[in-house]
């Protein structure tokens, strides 16, 4: 006889099958960073990039400490990271930078990595708001 948790756990896992079911061909994603972890960035990234090659617009938008993987002073620290981002915006995705979050730790619109957007109400809420768009944050 399963225990309450397993039985939780494994109503969990086929919850997540069925949603996983209405998932549209090309729905946008919104991939929400707010790591400078950079196992974490990587992960992230790597299934963003990954979501948007098989068809679904990928939007990524870098918050809280997420703000130092889009800044040009974290090239030294976060060289596959920041190429990976150049990659995702090369492909048509687009990185969105938290305004507040970038202000909070002392950057400016300045330092920020080319093709990197700033964030505001009309650019996030777009990306955000699109129809039948998942989001997942890292």
């Amino acid at each position: 006889m399963f225990t309450k948790t397993l039985k939780s756990a494994v109503l969990a896992v086929l919850a997540a099958l069925s949603l996983s079911a209405f998932a549209g061909a090309n729905d946008p994603l919104f991939v929400s960073l707010t790591s400078d972890e950079p196992h974490r960035a990587t992960m992230a990234f790597n299934f963003g990039s990954h979501m948007n090659a098989a068809g679904h617009p990928l939007s990524v938008f870098l918050s809280d400490k997420g703000v130092y993987l889009g800044v040009k002073s974290g090239a030294a620290k976060y060289p596959e990271q920041q190429k990976m981002l150049a990659e995702i915006i090369a492909k048509g995705g687009t990185v969105i930078m938290c305004p507040l979050c970038l202000k909070h730790y002392g950057f400016t619109e300045a330092d920020l990595l080319p093709g990197i957007k700033m964030g505001g109400a009309k650019v996030t809420g777009e990306a955000l708001f699109k129809d039948n768009t998942k989001t997942m944050t890292w």
